[in-house]
Protein backbone atom coordinates (compact mmCIF):
# COMPACT_ATOMS: atom_id res chain seq x y z
CA UNK A 1 0.00 0.00 0.00
CA UNK A 2 3.00 2.11 0.89
CA UNK A 3 4.75 2.04 -2.18
CA UNK A 4 0.87 2.62 -4.43
CA UNK A 5 0.74 5.27 -2.44
CA UNK A 6 4.15 6.38 -3.18
CA UNK A 7 3.90 6.23 -7.23
CA UNK A 8 0.38 7.78 -6.73
CA UNK A 9 2.16 10.96 -5.25
CA UNK A 10 5.07 10.80 -8.28
CA UNK A 11 2.43 10.48 -10.65
CA UNK A 12 0.07 13.15 -9.41
CA UNK A 13 3.30 15.38 -9.32
CA UNK A 14 4.84 14.68 -12.64
CA UNK A 15 1.07 15.47 -14.02
CA UNK A 16 1.41 18.56 -12.49
CA UNK A 17 5.06 19.40 -14.02
CA UNK A 18 3.53 18.54 -17.31
CA UNK A 19 0.54 20.82 -16.93
CA UNK A 20 2.76 23.52 -16.53
CA UNK A 21 5.19 22.93 -18.90
CA UNK A 22 2.24 22.22 -21.42
CA UNK A 23 0.05 26.07 -20.17
CA UNK A 24 2.93 28.18 -19.24
CA UNK A 25 1.88 31.53 -18.47
CA UNK A 26 -0.22 33.90 -20.91
CA UNK A 27 1.56 37.15 -19.80
CA UNK A 28 4.85 35.69 -20.25
CA UNK A 29 5.35 36.91 -24.05
CA UNK A 30 3.47 40.05 -23.42
CA UNK A 31 5.93 43.15 -23.74
CA UNK A 32 6.96 44.77 -20.26
CA UNK A 33 4.60 47.89 -19.56
CA UNK A 34 7.56 50.80 -18.95
CA UNK A 35 7.94 51.62 -15.42
CA UNK A 36 10.88 54.09 -13.82
CA UNK A 37 13.73 52.47 -11.88
CA UNK A 38 13.06 52.81 -8.06
CA UNK A 39 13.29 55.60 -6.41
CA UNK A 40 17.14 56.00 -4.76
CA UNK A 41 16.52 55.57 -0.94
CA UNK A 42 19.46 54.00 0.66
CA UNK A 43 19.06 52.59 4.06
CA UNK A 44 16.02 54.07 5.67
CA UNK A 45 15.83 54.99 9.44
CA UNK A 46 12.30 55.59 11.01
CA UNK A 47 13.37 60.14 10.89
CA UNK A 48 13.93 58.87 7.11
CA UNK A 49 9.92 57.08 6.67
CA UNK A 50 7.97 60.20 5.54
CA UNK A 51 10.46 61.08 3.06
CA UNK A 52 10.68 57.49 1.94
CA UNK A 53 7.02 57.01 1.18
CA UNK A 54 7.06 59.94 -0.25
CA UNK A 55 9.60 59.02 -2.59
CA UNK A 56 7.77 56.09 -3.57
CA UNK A 57 4.41 57.53 -4.01
CA UNK A 58 5.95 59.99 -6.44
CA UNK A 59 7.37 57.18 -8.41
CA UNK A 60 4.10 55.21 -8.51
CA UNK A 61 2.66 58.48 -9.51
CA UNK A 62 5.61 58.12 -12.76
CA UNK A 63 4.78 54.51 -13.08
CA UNK A 64 1.24 55.56 -13.59
CA UNK A 65 1.88 58.19 -16.03
CA UNK A 66 4.07 55.72 -18.32
CA UNK A 67 1.53 53.10 -18.12
CA UNK A 68 -1.16 55.32 -19.12
CA UNK A 69 0.60 56.49 -22.31
CA UNK A 70 2.02 52.97 -23.32
CA UNK A 71 -1.97 52.38 -22.88
CA UNK A 72 -1.84 50.37 -20.08
CA UNK A 73 -5.02 51.56 -18.67
CA UNK A 74 -5.01 48.87 -15.76
CA UNK A 75 -2.20 49.00 -15.09
CA UNK A 76 -2.36 52.91 -15.30
CA UNK A 77 -5.34 52.47 -12.94
CA UNK A 78 -3.76 50.65 -10.20
CA UNK A 79 -0.64 52.63 -9.89
CA UNK A 80 -2.86 55.74 -9.83
CA UNK A 81 -4.50 54.73 -6.39
CA UNK A 82 -1.02 53.42 -5.21
CA UNK A 83 0.08 57.47 -5.50
CA UNK A 84 -2.41 58.20 -3.31
CA UNK A 85 -1.41 60.14 -0.25
CA UNK A 86 -2.37 58.24 2.91
CA UNK A 87 -0.53 55.08 1.54
CA UNK A 88 2.82 53.89 2.59
CA UNK A 89 4.63 52.02 0.54
CA UNK A 90 8.42 51.00 2.04
CA UNK A 91 9.70 49.98 -1.31
CA UNK A 92 8.27 50.06 -4.65
CA UNK A 93 9.23 49.33 -7.81
CA UNK A 94 6.55 49.49 -11.14
CA UNK A 95 8.52 47.50 -13.17
CA UNK A 96 7.52 44.21 -14.75
CA UNK A 97 5.35 42.47 -12.28
CA UNK A 98 6.11 44.88 -9.58
CA UNK A 99 7.82 45.34 -6.27
CA UNK A 100 6.23 46.72 -3.12
CA UNK A 101 6.53 46.82 0.94
CA UNK A 102 3.26 48.70 1.63
CA UNK A 103 2.92 49.48 5.75
CA UNK A 104 0.08 49.78 7.46
CA UNK A 105 -0.05 51.90 10.91
CA UNK A 106 2.89 53.77 13.11
CA UNK A 107 5.84 51.03 11.78
CA UNK A 108 8.13 53.07 13.74
CA UNK A 109 6.28 53.34 17.15
CA UNK A 110 5.04 49.37 16.61
CA UNK A 111 5.61 47.14 19.25
CA UNK A 112 4.57 44.38 16.99
CA UNK A 113 5.36 44.39 13.60
CA UNK A 114 3.49 41.55 11.11
CA UNK A 115 5.46 41.46 7.52
CA UNK A 116 2.49 38.79 5.17
CA UNK A 117 4.43 37.22 2.55
CA UNK A 118 2.17 36.40 -0.24
CA UNK A 119 2.12 33.41 -2.85
CA UNK A 120 1.88 32.43 -6.57
CA UNK A 121 -0.28 34.94 -9.10
CA UNK A 122 0.53 38.15 -6.86
CA UNK A 123 1.62 41.23 -8.65
CA UNK A 124 1.03 45.06 -9.41
CA UNK A 125 -2.29 43.86 -10.94
CA UNK A 126 -3.92 41.50 -8.20
CA UNK A 127 -2.11 43.43 -5.22
CA UNK A 128 -5.71 44.00 -4.08
CA UNK A 129 -5.87 40.95 -2.52
CA UNK A 130 -2.51 41.27 -0.64
CA UNK A 131 -3.72 44.78 0.51
CA UNK A 132 -7.05 43.86 1.36
CA UNK A 133 -5.94 40.71 3.68
CA UNK A 134 -2.77 42.86 5.30
CA UNK A 135 -5.43 45.74 6.27
CA UNK A 136 -8.11 42.92 7.69
CA UNK A 137 -5.10 41.66 9.96
CA UNK A 138 -4.08 45.16 10.92
CA UNK A 139 -7.92 45.76 12.51
CA UNK A 140 -7.73 42.74 14.31
CA UNK A 141 -4.37 43.22 15.78
CA UNK A 142 -4.94 46.54 17.51
CA UNK A 143 -2.82 49.49 18.76
CA UNK A 144 0.81 49.92 18.98
CA UNK A 145 1.12 47.56 15.60
CA UNK A 146 1.79 47.48 12.60
CA UNK A 147 1.62 45.07 9.38
CA UNK A 148 3.66 45.19 6.01
CA UNK A 149 2.30 43.29 3.20
CA UNK A 150 5.49 42.28 1.35
CA UNK A 151 5.12 41.62 -2.27
CA UNK A 152 9.12 41.87 -2.61
CA UNK A 153 9.72 38.92 -4.95
CA UNK A 154 8.71 37.62 -8.41
CA UNK A 155 6.03 35.20 -7.70
CA UNK A 156 5.35 32.16 -10.03
CA UNK A 157 2.05 31.61 -11.56
CA UNK A 158 0.12 28.96 -10.59
CA UNK A 159 0.03 27.14 -13.95
CA UNK A 160 3.55 27.50 -14.30
CA UNK A 161 7.02 25.23 -13.60
CA UNK A 162 8.14 27.35 -10.92
CA UNK A 163 5.28 26.83 -8.70
CA UNK A 164 6.78 23.10 -7.91
CA UNK A 165 10.09 24.35 -7.11
CA UNK A 166 11.79 26.10 -4.72
CA UNK A 167 13.56 28.45 -6.99
CA UNK A 168 11.80 31.50 -6.97
CA UNK A 169 11.93 30.90 -3.08
CA UNK A 170 15.57 30.85 -3.04
CA UNK A 171 16.11 33.64 -4.96
CA UNK A 172 13.34 35.49 -2.81
CA UNK A 173 14.86 34.12 0.63
CA UNK A 174 18.14 37.04 0.38
CA UNK A 175 15.70 40.10 0.18
CA UNK A 176 13.28 38.92 2.66
CA UNK A 177 16.31 38.46 4.95
CA UNK A 178 17.39 41.96 4.33
CA UNK A 179 14.15 43.49 4.33
CA UNK A 180 13.68 42.23 7.78
CA UNK A 181 17.18 43.52 8.74
CA UNK A 182 15.68 46.81 7.70
CA UNK A 183 12.88 46.72 9.84
CA UNK A 184 15.17 46.24 12.34
CA UNK A 185 16.90 49.29 11.50
CA UNK A 186 13.69 51.24 11.45
CA UNK A 187 12.47 50.53 14.69
CA UNK A 188 14.96 47.85 17.35
CA UNK A 189 12.22 47.20 19.46
CA UNK A 190 9.69 45.76 17.30
CA UNK A 191 9.31 41.80 17.53
CA UNK A 192 8.51 40.76 13.87
CA UNK A 193 6.34 37.80 12.48
CA UNK A 194 6.49 36.67 9.26
CA UNK A 195 3.13 35.33 8.07
CA UNK A 196 3.21 33.06 4.73
CA UNK A 197 0.64 32.03 2.56
CA UNK A 198 0.61 29.27 0.10
CA UNK A 199 4.05 29.06 -2.01
CA UNK A 200 4.81 32.27 0.29
CA UNK A 201 6.07 29.36 2.89
CA UNK A 202 8.40 28.31 0.73
CA UNK A 203 10.09 31.74 0.52
CA UNK A 204 9.84 32.08 4.44
CA UNK A 205 11.52 28.67 4.82
CA UNK A 206 14.14 29.37 2.21
CA UNK A 207 14.90 33.02 4.22
CA UNK A 208 14.55 31.11 7.47
CA UNK A 209 17.48 27.80 6.77
CA UNK A 210 20.24 30.54 5.21
CA UNK A 211 23.09 30.98 7.05
CA UNK A 212 22.30 34.09 8.78
CA UNK A 213 18.58 33.17 9.97
CA UNK A 214 16.00 35.34 10.86
CA UNK A 215 15.84 37.82 13.56
CA UNK A 216 12.40 37.01 13.96
CA UNK A 217 9.63 35.80 17.00
CA UNK A 218 7.28 33.56 14.65
CA UNK A 219 6.80 32.27 11.81
CA UNK A 220 2.96 30.86 10.52
CA UNK A 221 2.15 28.92 7.21
CA UNK A 222 -1.06 29.19 6.13
CA UNK A 223 -2.67 27.43 2.97
CA UNK A 224 1.11 25.56 2.46
CA UNK A 225 2.23 23.38 -0.12
CA UNK A 226 4.97 22.69 1.75
CA UNK A 227 8.52 24.27 2.76
CA UNK A 228 11.19 22.75 1.26
CA UNK A 229 12.41 20.82 4.79
CA UNK A 230 10.88 17.61 5.83
CA UNK A 231 10.35 19.11 9.84
CA UNK A 232 9.95 22.19 11.30
CA UNK A 233 13.23 21.46 13.31
CA UNK A 234 15.01 21.94 9.73
CA UNK A 235 14.80 25.45 9.47
CA UNK A 236 17.42 25.77 12.19
CA UNK A 237 15.53 29.01 13.78
CA UNK A 238 14.39 29.56 17.39
CA UNK A 239 11.01 31.26 16.43
CA UNK A 240 8.08 29.11 16.68
CA UNK A 241 6.54 27.61 13.93
CA UNK A 242 2.98 27.30 13.44
CA UNK A 243 0.94 25.89 10.72
CA UNK A 244 -2.94 25.80 9.86
CA UNK A 245 -5.16 25.12 6.80
CA UNK A 246 -8.72 25.63 6.09
CA UNK A 247 -11.16 22.81 5.72
CA UNK A 248 -11.81 23.33 2.18
CA UNK A 249 -8.30 23.89 0.66
CA UNK A 250 -7.29 22.62 -2.42
CA UNK A 251 -3.89 22.78 -1.38
CA UNK A 252 -5.13 19.77 0.82
CA UNK A 253 -5.14 17.81 -2.33
CA UNK A 254 -1.79 18.65 -3.36
CA UNK A 255 0.49 15.72 -2.66
CA UNK A 256 3.29 16.90 0.11
CA UNK A 257 6.02 15.08 -0.73
CA UNK A 258 8.79 15.66 -3.37
CA UNK A 259 10.86 13.91 -6.03
CA UNK A 260 13.38 14.05 -8.81
CA UNK A 261 12.01 14.68 -11.93
CA UNK A 262 14.05 15.78 -15.24
CA UNK A 263 17.15 16.67 -12.80
CA UNK A 264 14.90 19.10 -10.93
CA UNK A 265 13.46 18.37 -7.30
CA UNK A 266 10.25 19.35 -7.43
CA UNK A 267 7.61 19.21 -4.24
CA UNK A 268 8.08 20.60 -0.88
CA UNK A 269 8.00 17.83 0.96
CA UNK A 270 6.08 17.46 4.53
CA UNK A 271 2.71 19.11 4.99
CA UNK A 272 3.22 21.46 7.44
CA UNK A 273 -0.30 20.73 9.13
CA UNK A 274 0.76 16.74 9.63
CA UNK A 275 2.37 15.60 13.07
CA UNK A 276 5.26 14.59 11.72
CA UNK A 277 6.22 18.22 10.34
CA UNK A 278 6.06 19.56 14.25
CA UNK A 279 4.56 23.03 13.97
CA UNK A 280 2.34 24.47 16.24
CA UNK A 281 -0.74 23.44 14.36
CA UNK A 282 -3.88 26.60 14.55
CA UNK A 283 -7.48 26.28 14.00
CA UNK A 284 -8.15 27.76 10.60
CA UNK A 285 -11.64 27.17 9.97
CA UNK A 286 -13.89 25.93 6.79
CA UNK A 287 -12.59 28.21 4.37
CA UNK A 288 -10.55 27.52 1.20
CA UNK A 289 -7.77 28.92 -0.35
CA UNK A 290 -7.94 32.74 -0.10
CA UNK A 291 -10.01 32.92 3.19
CA UNK A 292 -7.63 33.11 5.69
CA UNK A 293 -7.33 36.98 5.99
CA UNK A 294 -10.94 37.17 5.63
CA UNK A 295 -12.51 39.82 8.37
CA UNK A 296 -13.85 37.84 11.27
CA UNK A 297 -12.65 34.48 9.81
CA UNK A 298 -11.44 32.08 12.64
CA UNK A 299 -7.99 31.86 10.72
CA UNK A 300 -7.04 35.69 10.87
CA UNK A 301 -8.18 35.81 14.12
CA UNK A 302 -5.41 33.25 15.04
CA UNK A 303 -2.77 34.81 12.80
CA UNK A 304 -3.51 38.13 14.76
CA UNK A 305 -2.79 36.18 17.74
CA UNK A 306 0.77 34.47 16.84
CA UNK A 307 1.36 38.12 15.35
CA UNK A 308 0.74 39.88 18.91
CA UNK A 309 2.77 37.46 20.50
CA UNK A 310 -0.50 35.59 22.69
CA UNK A 311 0.55 32.10 21.83
CA UNK A 312 -1.51 30.26 24.76
CA UNK A 313 -4.53 32.30 23.06
CA UNK A 314 -4.37 30.81 19.56
CA UNK A 315 -7.11 28.10 19.38
CA UNK A 316 -5.76 24.91 17.94
CA UNK A 317 -7.50 22.31 15.11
Amino acid sequence: MRIRAGRLRRTLLAAGVAAAVAFPLSGAARPEIPAPAPAALGRVTAQDLTDAYAANRSNAAEAARMAERYGARERAAVLRAMASPDRHFLAFDGRGAGRTAEVFGDLAGAERVAVLVPGSDTSLDSYGRLRSGARALHGELGPRTAVVAWLGYETPGTVSPAVLTTGRADGAAPALRSFVDDLHGINAHARVSLLCHSYGSVVCASAASGPRGLDVTDIAFFGSPGTGVDKAADLHTPARIWAGRGADDWIADVPHTSADLFGTTVGFGTDPVSGGFGARVFAAGGGGHSDYLKPGSVPLENLARIARGDGPEVTHA
